[in-house]
């Protein structure tokens, strides 16, 4: 049995609509312009591609969900109402710009020696974990709420932490810490492949 499978119908009738248009959707767009702006300013590099990485990893999962979604009937997480522009059927353009800076909010909390340890553990995975649980608890706010919706009743909060959060945190923190080239291969990589996934599952198959 499915927890609110009429959410699905619900979400589909609004994918891509402007009908639920906001404008302060505006503001938002200028606030994470600013924020990339600023740190491109000061030369932060490592902390942009940190940025960068985590948000071309949320657009797999969520790219990931919405086939999910295509091949059983049903998303693993969706969102029904409440959002401006729902750009798939699990993600909002709110929740997207959110994590298009979450990164960089990890990487400014890193300490300059990220190969530092505590308790014998590497500051970088601590910290993403540690990231990756406030994230989740605030996840379980929202599935109180009507605009965010668990499908299935077997995905909750620990399957949320372990397999979307952690892996959005560790490729903040880790592509903040490599080589300039490494990161440039990693994010350009996920570009590539999320935008050929949107391309053809989006565009040309109308799948998600």
């Amino acid at each position: 049995m499915l927890n609110h499978p009429e959410v699905t119908a619900q979400a589909l009738s609004i994918l891509r609509s402007g009908a639920n248009f906001q404008w302060y959707v505006i503001p938002l767009l200028a606030l994470v312009a600013y924020v990339y702006a600023h740190e491109i300013s000061i030369g932060n590099w490592k902390a942009i591609a940190g940025g960068l990485a985590l948000y071309m990893v949320h657009w797999l999962c969520e790219i990931i969900n919405a086939l999910i979604q295509h091949f059983s009937g049903h998303a693993l997480w969706t969102v029904p109402t409440g959002t401006a522009f729902l750009l798939l059927v699990g993600v909002g353009i709110e929740i997207s710009l959110m994590f298009s800076i979450a990164g960089l909010v990890l990487c400014k909390t890193l300490p300059e020696d990220t190969n530092m340890k505590i308790a014998g553990v590497n500051v970088k995975f601590l910290s993403a974990v540690g990231m990756a649980a406030v994230f989740s608890i605030i996840e379980l706010f929202l599935v109180q709420t009507p605009t965010f919706v668990w499908v299935y009743p077997w995905w909750g909060a620990l399957p949320v932490f372990v397999t979307v959060y952690i892996p959005f945190f560790l490729a903040a923190a880790y592509c903040y810490a490599w080589k300039p080239k490494a990161q440039i291969t990693f994010i350009g990589t996920l570009f590539i492949i999320n935008a050929v996934m949107l391309y053809v599952f989006a565009g040309v198959l109308k799948w998600i």
